[in-house]
C-alpha cells in the first residue's frame, strides 16, 4: 500500500525569543484527515508552534512544508472565543463564510452546521447570552466554514469545567472526521487530547524546550 505524503510537515524547527531557546529539534508529520494531538505542560511553546504554522510568528531554524491539498489554508481557533457582540450567532458564524451565496442559502447553512456541534436553533442567540463552551462551539463552526485543509485548535476548552470539555471535545472530534479536515490540537490534558487525536504526541518526546514562555 503506497505511503500518504503529509499534509503538513515540521521539519528542525527551533524558535528563540531575545536570544533565548524555546524549543529546537520539532519534527513532525500530519496527514490528510489526521488529528494529532500536542500534549505538554503550559508554556513550553506550543501556542508558539502554533502561530508559526499560520505564519504569526516567524522561523528561526527548520522549515514548515505544505502539501499541494493545502491551498484551501489554515483555520485558527484561540484559546478564548473571539465573538462579536454586536453580531448575533449567526452574524459571527457568517464571518467564516468566504463564498458568495443568497441570503436563504447562508442561514440555511449556518443553521445546519451549528446543529452539528448541538447548537440547533442557536442562529439569533445574542453572544453576551452564551455559556463558555457554546460560545467556543461557535468558533469552531465558524472556524470550518472556510473549509480550511488544517485546523489549528490552541487550547480551546481548557477555561471549561472538565465534563463540558470532555463533551466538546468529542463534538469537535466528529465535526472534523465528518469534514475530512486535519487538526494540531494543543493542551495539557491527557484525557482531552485522547478524546479528540487519531495520534497523541508528548512535547517532550518531540523537541528540546529550555524555558516557559507561553
Amino acid at each position: 500500500m503506497k505511503k500518504l505524503a503529509p499534509t503538513l510537515r515540521l521539519k528542525n524547527l527551533a524558535k528563540t525569543f531575545d536570544s533565548q531557546l524555546i524549543f529546537e529539534n520539532l519534527n513532525v508529520d500530519v496527514y490528510e484527515n489526521e488529528i494529532v494531538a500536542l500534549l505538554g505542560p503550559s508554556g513550553c511553546g506550543k501556542s508558539t508552534l502554533l502561530r508559526m504554522i499560520a505564519g504569526l510568528e516567524s522561523v528561526d531554524t527548520g522549515g514548515i512544508e505544505f502539501s499541494e491539498s493545502m491551498q484551501t489554508g489554515v483555520g485558527y481557533v484561540f484559546q478564548k472565543p473571539i465573538l462579536y457582540p454586536h453580531l448575533d450567532v449567526a452574524g459571527n458564524v457568517a464571518l467564516g463564510i468566504g463564498e458568495r451565496i443568497t441570503k436563504k442559502k447562508r442561514n440555511e447553512k449556518i443553521a445546519n452546521e451549528l446543529c452539528l456541534v448541538g447548537l440547533e436553533g442557536f442562529s439569533s442567540r445574542k453572544i453576551e447570552s452564551l455559556s463558555g463552551g457554546e460560545a467556543q462551539r461557535v468558533t469552531v463552526v465558524r472556524a470550518l466554514l472556510n473549509q480550511p485543509a488544517l485546523l489549528l485548535l490552541d487550547e480551546p476548552f481548557s477555561a471549561l469545567d472538565i465534563p463540558t470539555r470532555r463533551k466538546i471535545a468529542h463534538d469537535t472530534r466528529a465535526v472534523l472526521k465528518s469534514k475530512k479536515t486535519s487538526a494540531i490540537h494543543v493542551t495539557h490534558d491527557p484525557e482531552e487530547a485522547e478524546i479528540i487525536a487519531d495520534r497523541v504526541l508528548d512535547w517532550r518526546e518531540i523537541t528540546s524546550h529550555r524555558m516557559e514562555e507561553e
